[in-house]
Formats: structure tokens, C-alpha cells, sequence
């Protein structure tokens, strides 16, 4: 019998609060003192209803703050790297009773979630900043995040009524629940995840099908949560992954989902937070390229792959997959990487970005060696209508 990987912790998580028990909880709510939180923190809220952030089951209290920022690990032994975390005022936190029950409301004042407060303490957001980021440079959009987090952080588990609402993608939004099932189904014993934020190009493409090689399957399951303003809009990338799909990928050996979470940029840090969810999501093995959500020159090429070193395999018990950065060689006519190309650099078919940009801005295809046309043409469209 197939059997899928443990969850992080040992256990999937599931605070998503249904039938009676919803009914009763959504009456206590309209009593409950309310905290508006942003699209951020809704994200949070969602990936640990449904076990996406295993074993939290809630925002991270004081001791496990300082233990992630400190020591990447939970008091309770765990690697983690990443704080979780809600924030309020100074003024709000003066009204929050340890012990007592508040209600989490989204934007449009839906009432998401119950928080019992365990822990209330200051936000030291330097600290954050240093550890998590390696740098307090508020120009980081990571470090810009958590100087809007709060002044002070409130501590518990939570209990969901209502998770954030989805009209896009909806047969790609699989919980971690369903997608280890569909893996199982499907009889995949080693699965594969790919983390992504922007367009699948060659070089991406090249990786994943070397992955492929050696699992069963692969996931790809693209962050949807919040991003850099600048970066590609999600609907538009689902575009191009789901046109990339089905025409450079087996069908029967791909699995397209969505990551809710919201993207913090945190460099080699959240390469283990990434792997983190996808072992949740039931995978086995995880992409690490150049510069896994790296932003700027805050972080080096290899960080987040070299992070990997400092935890024991049995501790995050998903096996990274680490690639060089890979391009188009013209004398091997074929994508390669450093380490299995003997050529130079002037023989290898690299673009920037920004080089990218001002063509497809200009309605001009970028090389084949570089995008597929198919993935190209979408951007273009894309880019005439911003």
C-alpha cells in the first residue's frame, strides 16, 4: 500500500472548525472583540486551517518567536525558519485579556477565525529583520512587511470558520489533505515539488524535467498569496503554466496546485520554509535553484541551497534537489548548466529580467532558446494591457 510522507511534526494539521461546532462558534464570534487583519495574515490563517503550516496550529507565541528567529527551530524541536505571526497596536493589545477569545476579521469583515491569546509581547522587529532577512534595510520588501506587522504580537491557536474566498484557479486550490490523496491515487510514491512566483521558462523547464527523471511525479504548485507589486500578476502565470503544461509535459505525471501562502522573500530561509510545506503538501523531494526567493543582492547565489547543510536530513526528512543555474548552450544545442557544459559564457544564451521585460513590453518573442513562444505570447498580451 502506498502510504504518503509524514507531515512536518508528525501530524496533519486541521483547525478548520465545520457543522455544528461552525454554527455554534460563528454565534460566540459576533460577541468577540474583533482584529481586522490584511491579506497576509489571511493567507497564514488559511495554510494552517488546512495543514499547509503543520504543526502550527495557530500564530507563534513568544518562546517560539525568539527560538525560529534565534535558532530556526520551534520549542518543540522542529525546523522552522520563518515566525508566523499577527500583529496589532500598542492601543488594540491593551484591550487583548490573556486567556480570552478575539475574532480575526478579513478585509471585507468576514469573520475568518476565533484566536484563543495564549501570549501577548512587543514585536522586536529588529531582530525579525536581522535573523529572518539578514538585513534591517527597510528597501528589502521582506523587512518592509514586518515593520507593518505591529508593535505588539498576540500568541495562539486559532479556530477557522470561514477561509479566504477563491473564484480563480478553483480546480488547482488543493489542501495538503487532497493533494496527498491525489498522489496516492495516482500511485506516486516519490513526488516532487517545484516552487515558483514567476513564468516557467527553459531554464526552469530544464530543471524540473531532470527532477522528473528520478520521481514519479512532479507538483507544481505556484505561490499565489501576496507579492512584490512588480512581480507577474498570478492569473497570468497560471496562464503560462497551464499552457506550458499541456504542451511540453505527460499529462498523467503533473499536478498542478496553489500555494496560498503569501511570499516573504527571506532568501535561503525560505528555501527551508518552501520545503517545509511542500513536505506537508505530501512531496518527497523539493527544487532548490539559484536564488530560491531571493530579492535584490541581499542574499548569495547558493545560500539557499547551502542552508540545507545546517539541519540533519531526518529533521526535514524532504530531500532537496539542488541545480545550478542552467542556460542555452549553442554548441551543445541544448540546455545545459556549469556542470555539464565545457563551453564559455559567450556560447550560452542568457537574458536578464530586465532584458526580457523590454522585449516582451515591446511585443517582441525572446529567443525559443530562452521561452517557449507559447509562454511568450502571454506575457506580451500581459504587458500591452498593464
Amino acid at each position: 500500500m502506498i502510504k504518503s510522507i509524514t507531515p512536518h511534526g508528525g501530524k496533519l494539521i486541521n483547525r478548520l472548525a465545520l457543522g455544528a461546532e461552525r454554527e455554534a462558534l460563528l454565534t460566540i464570534s459576533k460577541f468577540l472583540p474583533a482584529v481586522a487583519v490584511d491579506d497576509r495574515v489571511l493567507s497564514d490563517i488559511e495554510m494552517i486551517a488546512t495543514g499547509g503550516l503543520s504543526p502550527l496550529e495557530g500564530f507563534m507565541g513568544r518562546e517560539d518567536f525568539l527560538s525560529v528567529c534565534n535558532h530556526m527551530h520551534l520549542t518543540t524541536g522542529e525546523p522552522w525558519t520563518i515566525p508566523v505571526v499577527l500583529g496589532v497596536s500598542r492601543e488594540q493589545a491593551d484591550q487583548i485579556r490573556l486567556g480570552s477569545d478575539i475574532r480575526l476579521d478579513g478585509p471585507d469583515g468576514t469573520a475568518h477565525a476565533i484566536l484563543h491569546v495564549t501570549d501577548k509581547y512587543d514585536h522586536d522587529v529588529l531582530l525579525h529583520a536581522a535573523k529572518v532577512y539578514r538585513t534591517e534595510e527597510t528597501a528589502h520588501p521582506g523587512v518592509a512587511a514586518v515593520h507593518q506587522v505591529g508593535e505588539v504580537l498576540i500568541g495562539g491557536p486559532i479556530r477557522v470558520l470561514t477561509l479566504p474566498r477563491h473564484d480563480d484557479f478553483t480546480p488547482y486550490r488543493l489542501t495538503p489533505a487532497q493533494s496527498r490523496k491525489l498522489f496516492i491515487d495516482r500511485g506516486w510514491r516519490r513526488v516532487v515539488g517545484f516552487q515558483t512566483r514567476n513564468p516557467i521558462h527553459r531554464a526552469h523547464e530544464y530543471i524540473i524535467k531532470c527532477a522528473m527523471e528520478i520521481t514519479d511525479g512532479l507538483f507544481l504548485h505556484p505561490l499565489m498569496g501576496a507579492t512584490k507589486g512588480d512581480d507577474i500578476p498570478g492569473d497570468v502565470r497560471m496562464k503560462c503554466y497551464e499552457v506550458l503544461v499541456e504542451g511540453y509535459f505527460p499529462q498523467d505525471r503533473v499536478v498542478i496546485g496553489i500555494n496560498p501562502a503569501a511570499m516573504r522573500y527571506a532568501g535561503p530561509r525560505e528555501a527551508i520554509f518552501h520545503a517545509i510545506i511542500r513536505k506537508n503538501y505530501g512531496c518527497t523531494h523539493f527544487i532548490v535553484g539559484r536564488d530560491h526567493a531571493g530579492v535584490g543582492n541581499y542574499y548569495g547565489t547558493y545560500d539557499a541551497q547551502l542552508i540545507f547543510d545546517e539541519f540533519e536530513a531526518h529533521e526535514l526528512d524532504i530531500e532537496p534537489m539542488f541545480f545550478e543555474h542552467s542556460f542555452w548552450c549553442k554548441p551543445c544545442g541544448q540546455m545545459a548548466s556549469a556542470k555539464t557544459c565545457p563551453h564559455s559564457g559567450d556560447d550560452h544564451v542568457f537574458l536578464s529580467g530586465t532584458k526580457v521585460r523590454e522585449l516582451l513590453s515591446g511585443g517582441e518573442l525572446p529567443p525559443a532558446e530562452f521561452s517557449r513562444p507559447e509562454v511568450a505570447r502571454i506575457l506580451i498580451e500581459a504587458y500591452r494591457g498593464s
